[in-house]
């Protein structure tokens, strides 16, 4: 009965660090597409014959891909598989 309890209280909190996760990914990118628009404007209304929008947004763009492939590609899998290993390893010594 307290294993069941412990496995679900770790896979609560399991799922609430990956909610954390997704949140903060989104929240990245809703300030992307909110802030680069306004930037282009700024850009735009001020002199427009230097376009220099581009070096935030290819800068900011390149962290929320990177923060993507975080978030969906390496996920939190790679740390509960690298735990596991480490658990495993110290049960030989």
């Amino acid at each position: 009965m307290e294993e069941d309890k412990n496995k679900l209280n770790e896979e609560y909190l399991r799922a609430s660090a990956r909610l954390d996760e997704l949140k903060g990914f989104y929240s990245n990118l809703a300030a992307y597409v909110l802030i680069i628009p306004f930037l282009i404007l700024v850009n735009y209304m001020t002199y427009w014959d230097y376009k220099w929008f581009w070096f935030p947004m290819i800068g900011w763009g390149i962290g929320v891909a990177i923060h993507a492939l975080v978030t969906f590609v390496l996920g939190n899998d790679w740390e509960r598989r690298k735990i596991k290993e480490l658990m495993e390893n110290d049960k030989f010594k």
